[in-house]
Parts: C-alpha cells; sequence; structure tokens
C-alpha cells in the first residue's frame, strides 16, 4: 500500500525532535496517526544512517508482550545503543499500562528522542499534562483537509472534487475504499463512529443515557455554526419528551470534544476583547463521520458543511479560532495567530443584497487593520474587493 506523506506533519514532527520533549501526536481514530509515524521514521533512516529506530506498533502481534511499563522497559534498555542517536517510536501508546512512566524515565535520562501516538480519552490534553508535566508537546492530527484530499484522491481542483469533499471528508482510508462505493463508504464511516463512540466516550465514561448521547450528537450535526448552550439543548430535549440536566448536557459535550468527534468554538466580543463562557458553536472534526451519522444533504446543509471545512481549514494552519461577536451582529471566525487577526464570513451564495450587505455590512463595522475575507462559492462573485474587503472562493481559500 502506498504511503502518501502528509508534509506538514511531518516537517512539524521533525522540527520538534532533539528539542528535549516527548512528541505526542493525538487525534480523532483513523485519521493517519500511525502512516505519519511511519513517515516521520522512513525519513530519519534515509537521512540519518547511524540512527538506532526503536519502534513499537501495538496493534501487531510480536508486540503484544508488552503489556506493563516494565515490559517497556525491559524491551527499550535491551535496544538502546550508546554510540548511536536514539529514537523512539510508539504506535498506540496507551495500550501500555503505566506507559507514562517508561517516557517520563527515557526522557530524564535523555536516551533516545520520542514520538508517540494515541487514539483514545486516555491521551487527552489535560491528562496528558498531569502524566508528562512539562515533558511533552502535543501535535493534534486532523482528518484530511482539500489539499491533501485531492492528492489522496488524485482529483483535480474542482466544484465536483469539493462537493465530494464536503460529502465523504478526509479520513485518509478512504483512498483506498473508493468514493464510488457510496454503501462501502457508508459502512466504513458509521463503523469507525460506533467504535469512537463505544470505546473512547461510552466505556470511558461510563455512559449511561446512550440514547441521549446519540441524539446529542445528532442535535450537534443538525446546528453546525449556530450557538448552542447546555440549558438551550436541555430546553429542546425536553420538548422531545426527554428530562436531560443542563450538567448532563455540558458534560456530554465534554466528552464528544475529549474524543476528537466535535470542537468547541468560544464566542470573542470584538470591541471587548474577551471570551464569552456560554453560546459556544461545535463543529465536526470529520464531516464525513458527520454525513453519516444523518444522510448527505448538500442542498439543505451546504451552509453548515462550507463553515466547518473552513474552521477545520483554518485550525490546520494553526490558527486560534473564536467566533466574532460584535454589538449588533456576529463574525463567523475570528482566527488568530503569533498576535495577528483575521476576520472570516462564510456563505455559499452572494445571491442577494440582503446577504452582501449582512456578510460584508458585519466586516466593515470592525476598526482595526487586520484583514477581512468573505469566503463563498458564488463563482460570479468570489475573487473579487468589495469596499476593501476580499471575496475568495471556497476552493481557492481551501488551496491557499
Amino acid at each position: 500500500m502506498q504511503l502518501i506523506i502528509r508534509k506538514r506533519y511531518v516537517d512539524l514532527i521533525l522540527n520538534y525532535l532533539g528539542k528535549g520533549l516527548i512528541i505526542v501526536l493525538t487525534g480523532q481514530r483513523r485519521v493517519g496517526k500511525s502512516c505519519i509515524l511511519q513517515c516521520v521514521e522512513r525519513h530519519i533512516m534515509q537521512h540519518e544512517k547511524e540512527a538506532n529506530i526503536i519502534s513499537i506498533n501495538k496493534e501487531y502481534a510480536e508486540f503484544s508482550n508488552i503489556k506493563y511499563d516494565s515490559d517497556l522497559n525491559e524491551f527499550i534498555n535491551n535496544r538502546l545503543k550508546t554510540d548511536n542517536k536514539n529514537y523512539l517510536f510508539i504506535d498506540e501508546v496507551q495500550d501500555i499500562s503505566g506507559f507514562e512512566n517508561s517516557l517520563r524515565n527515557f526522557h530524564a535520562k535523555g536516551s533516545c528522542d520520542i514520538v508517540v501516538t494515541g487514539s483514545n480519552a486516555k491521551m487527552l490534553s489535560g491528562e496528558l499534562a498531569t502524566y508528562l508535566s512539562g515533558r511533552y508537546i502535543e501535535v493534534h492530527i486532523q482528518s484530511l483537509d482539500y489539499r491533501e484530499f485531492l492528492t489522496f484522491h488524485n482529483l483535480q481542483n474542482s466544484d465536483e472534487s469539493l462537493l465530494k469533499y464536503l460529502s465523504f471528508g478526509g479520513l485518509p482510508q478512504l483512498a483506498h475504499i473508493g468514493l464510488d462505493n457510496h454503501r462501502m463508504v457508508t459502512s466504513y464511516l458509521n463503523d469507525i463512529y460506533n467504535t469512537v463512540v463505544m470505546k473512547d466516550v461510552i466505556s470511558r465514561e461510563s455512559i449511561r443515557n446512550v440514547r441521549f448521547l446519540n441524539d446529542l450528537v445528532r442535535f450537534v450535526s443538525d446546528n453546525i455554526g449556530k450557538n448552542i448552550s447546555a440549558n438551550s439543548i436541555s430546553k429542546f430535549m425536553k420538548s422531545q419528551n426527554q428530562t436531560i440536566s443542563p450538567t448532563l448536557t455540558a458534560n456530554y459535550l465534554r466528552f464528544l470534544c475529549n474524543a476528537y468527534i466535535i470542537n468547541c468554538s468560544k464566542r470573542f466580543d470584538i470591541h471587548g476583547k474577551r471570551l464569552f463562557e456560554t453560546n459556544e458553536k461545535y463543529y465536526f472534526e470529520d464531516i464525513g463521520l458527520r454525513n453519516s451519522l444523518i444522510g448527505i444533504n448538500l442542498r439543505n446543509d451546504i451552509e453548515k458543511l462550507l463553515e466547518n471545512v473552513v474552521y477545520l481549514n483554518l485550525c490546520a494552519n494553526g490558527y486560534n479560532v473564536t467566533i466574532g461577536q460584535l454589538l449588533n451582529g456576529e463574525i463567523d471566525f475570528v482566527a488568530e495567530k503569533n498576535g495577528k487577526c483575521l476576520y472570516i464570513q462564510v456563505c455559499y451564495l452572494l445571491s442577494t443584497e440582503e446577504t452582501i450587505e449582512r456578510e460584508f455590512g458585519n466586516l466593515r463595522r470592525i476598526k482595526d487593520d487586520f484583514p477581512k475575507i468573505v469566503v463563498c462559492m458564488d463563482n460570479l462573485a468570489a475573487n473579487g474587493n468589495y469596499q476593501g474587503i476580499e471575496c475568495i472562493h471556497i476552493r481557492d481559500f481551501l488551496m491557499s
């Protein structure tokens, strides 16, 4: 099977090597963490001929005897070389009980550069901070962005390709299944969702109300880009004859975020420069999983999906993304990186004066000099300038 290099992540990891930190790759199941780890290993083997690489993949039967940190210590100690640069790669490290003890040990001794991957909720940032405090850096791996999607599926940049991306999402394995086999694609996405929910949410968090958890995911699926609060969801569920407390709702939303199923984006007061603690927006880590839950309906969901992929693209490019709150309006995204901001509005078509005024008018109310962009799928209006505000076609934005 051909190994396609996701250069952005590989370069980032290589840059962190040698900095005295444990590198932890996290992310939703099946987003390609193992393949990225393999690419890093291959790069080192090609460019550092004397390097000693110790590689463990817990999905392989030959490593099934490494169950505890004591087993891991013995395995590594028997393979370390004193006269060579040592690298330790562990795939699915969470399957080794007490792995953090071993990682801290070898990190403290400076024995080797360490890169590990983990899929389930034991690899959450909060728990990593407890296990490896001050010793690690987290690299969050997302599913394929649009540019990678084109490469993996050998497609040209076109509206047809974009619609495929919006329909099926960016899990790398789909490149081997083939997008034309809709039944198999849907079955695969459903299996991934059920695995993540069962293993990373229901089992770990001892979820009792499984029905509500699934209803909650579907509610979020249908309300991408809308302000959501635990109170509003509780009221909605009550109208559906389910009595759910806001506290339980907030906990379940947090569990879904922890398992990398959805992401939470808080509201940011642009004028007051402060974050609000309520009415967040939620976006799916992979839109293919979202569509597998409630079906693909591009006619009704196109704006939600466009907003979701713009959010994912900004996150993949290292931006901290919030929702901009104005006195009498809202900005879809405030993207901040290195002290600089980018303000973005997302819409499907700029077909009416009302739409044009809403999208561009809100941006004009922001008085600072940071870039302001409207991203749309309107071929006639895109790639122009309206009163100093740039309008970019969604495909050009995702490719830039």
